[in-house]
């Protein structure tokens, strides 16, 4: 792109659109943890001091970083250096005595680069001006991974426990904090570790607010599709799939980030290190740039605030104007908000559902209504709908109802689905036959609570 082209209208207007949607993610990061985990290979990639200058936008934005590097192709370089091989099992390197030396120069090296990267402030370079203290050491306690199947795997080890009261107190310092795949032993002795492990131990350590793994990939695939969000059940899944193309890292990510998913870490990322960008695009836009994996539910549903209708109305309106939905004034919007539940991302409200009580007769089953089911166009084939559909339906339980009731006229084949089954105007208590519209001659079902 040309300098003309870069200062023209068009591209000002997009720039000066982007920074003022990214404020919002600018605040939520501000002071949150964030554990970024990336292999030898993306330290030798081209776009690795881009990398370095975002994370270098990240520091700046109050965010605290510690990072975790990989070494295998670096460790792979050093050993055939030195004209010694070592063997693989069970997808790992069995580190020998006589291998050692190569792991230790080899991450020893990657940590020079990296703190070498992290210290440049050139005049004229995105990092001109920046104040970065990176701090490493001990932070690791390693213990052997043992014999398994048979073979020794000598000085490969497996985390034992991760220093978090001493991590936290140097990104409390406002320092980044770099750790690599070695840890010491209580004995003395240095283990080769997986830098996934490593990653995963000190994120769930330190109860972190995302994980994030570079890889060569944009994200995670299945039959060519980029999979934007997955559960660990995927995982499984995608992990037991024979043709799935994964690769050793690939399996290694995944599995690490299922175990820190599992283990509390609401958010692990997967994005790509080749993508100039992708970090900043996955941490400041709505829907990233690679796959999301979450053990919970991504969003959490909520009852509705007034600070909600803004949000309402923006998803609501194109339905009502579709026919979908009756129109709901912004006035009743804000008298009945407390009957709304809605799922909300990064202030954007992309599910809502409300529940009505229907006033019933003493020979009547206490009932209520659900209404206004609605979720975001982009969304619709997510679990969201359903989502806001069982929270509001515990909610009746709670408060005693026994049966629930919905009238749709476009969408009777997913609330049977859900449950629901066929009924007539004839079954809604008599006080909601009498507010009946026989003009939209909407279908009603029922379920049982």
């Amino acid at each position: 792109m040309s300098a003309s082209s870069l200062n023209s209208p068009q591209s000002t207007q997009a720039y000066v659109h982007w920074f003022r949607n990214s404020a919002p993610y600018i605040n939520a990061h501000r002071h949150k943890t964030f554990v970024l985990m990336f292999g030898g290979e993306a330290v030798q990639h081209a776009n690795f001091q881009h990398i370095i200058h975002d994370i270098a936008l990240l520091h700046s934005l109050g965010i605290r970083l510690v990072l975790v590097h990989g070494a295998r192709p670096q460790i792979s370089s050093e050993l055939e250096r030195l004209k010694l091989t070592t063997p693989f099992a069970l997808d790992r390197r069995v580190t020998t005595r006589q291998a050692l030396p190569a792991v230790m120069n080899a991450v020893g090296s990657i940590r020079l680069q990296i703190e070498a990267l992290l210290s440049m402030g050139l005049a004229n370079s995105p990092m001109y001006g920046a104040r970065i203290d990176v701090v490493s050491g001990n932070l690791v306690t390693a213990k052997p991974y043992g014999i398994r199947e048979g073979i020794d795997f000598q000085l490969t080890g497996e985390v034992r426990s991760i220093d978090q009261e001493a991590i936290a107190g140097h990104l409390n310092n406002h320092n980044i904090v770099l750790l690599g795949p070695t840890g010491y032993s209580t004995t003395g002795e240095v283990y080769n570790l997986l830098a996934e492990e490593v990653a995963t131990k000190t994120a769930i350590a330190l109860k972190a607010d995302k994980l994030i793994f570079l890889g060569a990939e944009q994200g995670i695939y299945q039959a060519g599709q980029l999979l934007r969000e997955i559960n660990s059940l995927q995982v499984n899944a995608l992990l037991d799939q024979a043709d799935s193309n994964l690769t050793i890292a690939d399996k290694f990510q995944l599995m690490a980030g299922r175990r820190a998913a599992q283990a509390g870490v609401h958010r692990v990322h997967f994005i790509s290190y080749a993508a100039d960008g992708a970090l900043l695009e996955e941490l400041f836009t709505r829907d990233g740039s690679g796959t999301l994996l979450s053990d919970a539910h991504y969003e959490d549903v909520r009852m509705a605030t007034i600070d909600d209708v803004g949000g309402l109305i923006s998803l609501l309106r194109p339905l009502e104007q579709e026919g979908i939905l009756v129109y709901r004034s912004r006035e009743r919007l804000e008298n009945e908000i407390e009957r709304f539940a809605v799922i909300e991302r990064d202030g954007m409200i992309l599910a809502c559902a409300a529940l009505y009580p229907i006033e019933t007769e003493s020979h009547e089953i206490q009932s209520a209504e659900i209404a206004c089911v609605a979720v975001h166009q982009q969304y619709r084939k997510s679990h969201r709908g359903v989502q806001v559909l069982d929270f509001l339906t515990e909610q009746a339980k709670k408060q005693g109802y026994q049966q629930l009731f919905v009238l749709t006229t476009r969408t009777a084949h997913w609330f049977l689905e859900q449950g629901f089954e066929p009924a007539s105007v004839d079954d809604l208590p008599m006080s909601r036959q009498a507010m009946y519209n026989f003009q939209r001659n909407s279908q009603v079902f029922k379920k049982s609570i």
